[in-house]
């Protein structure tokens, strides 16, 4: 039996299958020793170098932040089969990758097809980005049994990527609203965020939802209206509720600002001579450029978002922007 004072407890909650329909839930506990529930084992190193420091402080980092997030937090510890969604596996070189968009995901679905040789393709850039998006090319870990779940974050190399949260968050609202092409994003979210929070809006803007404002995306995801609607798009969606850190101990966290020398790193320790993908720089999203879309915003927005994605923030140590306004 697990008990409080010696490990740490993660449920799991997933259907159980009768058939092929889903009857009831059934709970399994997972006992990790408390030891190990927030410190997990380093990656194997052929020598301690400056890099695997690099990566043990991060994981200590992230371990503390859990820590202190766990004591002034009162909710249980629960995960779900649907809460791995964003795990994608790679049984031959056992690795399991959480895929965050907006940080370099397209390429790293690239490199995972190539690596789990699920498609036709030897060369990640070969790869269209709309065949990386497509579910079937991939393995995720909530299509596995609960056994096979724990066996495989018991010994896989598990990391992801994370970037600084503002720059992502402009990231996506940049892509997902300011370019043409996304019209199902402009049907979806678009026209729900200018019919809340436009007054005296087009009917064009109403039907097309093609122009919204950073102002009222913003506006959007502080309203508590969007917290009852359910989950957040993934695309602003926090790392903290896609990837589930304090749950989940990723051996490797690795930056968006150090993408190539982090995603190289996790080749190599996965034994692959494949090189990540590189890509111009001049599309992508800057502090300058993001501070720039905040200046457009309120005061008392700046400090509504801060709380969104704090934990995002503390979690993988990045500093609170010179820019914001905390008033």
């Amino acid at each position: 039996m697990c008990s409080d004072s010696g490990h740490g407890l993660i449920d799991l909650e997933s259907p159980g299958k009768q058939g092929n329909s889903l009857k009831g839930l059934f709970r399994i506990i997972i006992c990790i020793p408390k030891d190990e529930s927030l410190s997990p084992s380093p990656p194997p190193q052929s020598e301690f170098s400056s890099v695997a420091i690099l990566h043990q402080a991060r994981r200590d980092h992230v371990a503390e932040s859990c820590r202190a997030h766990s004591a002034s937090s009162r909710k249980r510890r629960v995960l779900t089969p649907g809460d791995l969604k964003h795990l994608v596996v790679d049984e031959e070189h056992e690795l399991i990758y959480c895929y965050v968009p907006k940080v370099a995901c397209s390429n790293w679905k690239r490199v995972m097809m190539v690596l789990t040789g699920r498609g036709k393709y030897s060369d990640p850039m070969e790869i269209p980005s709309n065949e990386a998006h497509v579910p079937s090319n991939l393995k995720y870990l909530n299509q596995y049994s609960i056994a096979e779940i724990n066996h495989r974050l018991k010994s896989y190399l598990k990391f992801l990527f994370v970037r600084e949260p503002f720059e992502r968050l402009v990231s996506a609202y940049r892509n997902k609203f300011t370019l043409k092409y996304n019209s199902s994003f402009h049907r979806r979210f678009g026209t729900k965020i200018v019919r809340r929070y436009r007054k005296d809006a087009t009917q064009e803007a109403l039907l097309s939802g093609a122009d919204v404002k950073f102002r009222e995306f913003a506006e959007y995801l502080v309203d508590p209206a969007t917290q009852r609607d359910g989950p957040l798009n993934e695309h602003w969606q926090t790392v903290y509720q896609l990837c589930h850190p304090c749950h989940i101990h990723y051996d490797l966290v690795g930056k968006y600002e150090t993408l190539e020398e982090d995603a190289n790193y996790v080749l190599r320790l996965a034994g692959e001579s494949l090189r990540f993908p590189t890509y111009a720089k001049s599309t992508r999203t800057t502090d300058s450029m993001t501070a720039q879309f905040f200046s457009n915003i309120s005061s008392q927005q700046h400090g509504q978002l801060f709380q969104l994605y704090k934990l995002d923030f503390l979690m993988f140590n990045y500093s609170t922007p010179s820019y914001l306004r905390l008033d």
